[in-house]
């Protein structure tokens, strides 16, 4: 497998974690501040602790948050590289697209113009 046959893999896995609201609302809330599994659940009381492990894992998978460890706790930690990478290999290239179709509709309009107008 090649290096991009493996970023592919890996934006999958960012798209799948992406595409869930409560996985983005749980990346917003670590984007805020760090916390502990205990605090990121309080944050989400509509749902039971299981739930939100199970989403937490799909993010971790995902590589998009990073738990550590420290005695009883764990912390939560966001790691925004792969949002990065999914904007320059994704977003970065059709905005760029668009701006450049842009320039052209406007190049086109002004050659259209009155030139004595």
């Amino acid at each position: 497998m090649n290096s991009d046959e493996g970023s592919v893999g890996d934006d999958d896995l960012v798209f799948k974690a992406l595409a869930a609201p409560i996985r983005r609302r749980m990346l917003d809330a670590l984007r805020a501040a760090p916390c502990t599994t205990g605090a990121l659940c309080a944050q989400f009381p509509e749902l039971d602790r299981t739930t939100v492990l199970q989403h937490l894992r799909v993010l971790e998978q995902a590589e998009l948050v990073i738990g550590q460890r420290m005695g009883r706790e764990r912390h939560l930690t966001l790691a925004p590289l792969p949002i990065k990478r999914i904007h320059d290999r994704w977003i970065g290239e059709y905005a760029r697209a668009a701006v450049d179709l842009l320039a052209e509709l406007d190049a086109g309009a002004d050659g259209e113009r009155d030139p004595d107008a």
